[in-house]
């Protein structure tokens, strides 16, 4: 497991959490690109205040945020900072690495490449939902250090965010690169 006092600094975190790896079920892979979002960012969806809907990013870092996306994708967060500070890590692309039978199944795809690279990808092939919302790391999802070497971290701008100046809160492993949504600029 995790060890989630790494998760105080949401940007810092977005970073520690690449190289580590993602379990749900049977399914597993290695996290490749993240997405920092933090309470002063307008694209934060703790940005106005804590709803019914955002409520468990303003619990304790290392609970699961799980919320629902153009009427038909899942996002998977993982909360960060301090309890009453609404921030999170958007876990964009996972490297597939264990259980993809299943996850071309749920995907009804064979391209590997193709599976977890997006996060409503993701949260399809590894049958993450909202069951999983308000939970903790370690009750249903899993992330561990499993020692990976993630070589060199790409920073670049997040992916469709309007309302702001673009911020570099994007973060990807360069080797990885094909396994990630859309490559940075």
């Amino acid at each position: 497991m995790i060890d989630t006092g790494f998760l105080k600094d949401t940007k810092g975190a977005a970073k520690y959490l690449l190289g580590k790896e993602l379990s749900f079920g049977h399914c597993k892979g290695i996290i490749v690109e993240t997405e920092a979002y933090l309470q002063n960012d307008p694209s934060c969806h703790a940005f106005r205040g804590k709803t019914k809907r955002n409520t468990p990013m303003f619990d304790r870092a290392g609970t699961v945020y799980v919320y629902f996306i153009y009427g038909m994708y899942m996002c998977l967060n993982i909360v960060t900072n301090d309890v009453g500070v609404g921030e999170a890590v958007l876990i964009r692309a996972v490297k597939p690495t264990f259980g993809l039978e299943t996850m071309c199944q749920r995907r009804k795809t064979n391209m590997e490449i193709n599976l977890c690279s997006g996060p409503g990808k993701l949260c399809m092939a590894f049958g993450i939902d909202r069951n999983c919302n308000n939970t903790f790391i370690g009750e249903k999802i899993e992330i561990n250090d499993i020692g990976y070497k993630t070589g060199k971290i790409i920073s670049c701008p997040r992916i469709g965010i309007h309302e702001d100046k673009p911020q570099n809160f994007r973060f990807y492993l360069e080797k990885e690169k094909n396994y990630v949504s859309i490559l940075g600029k």
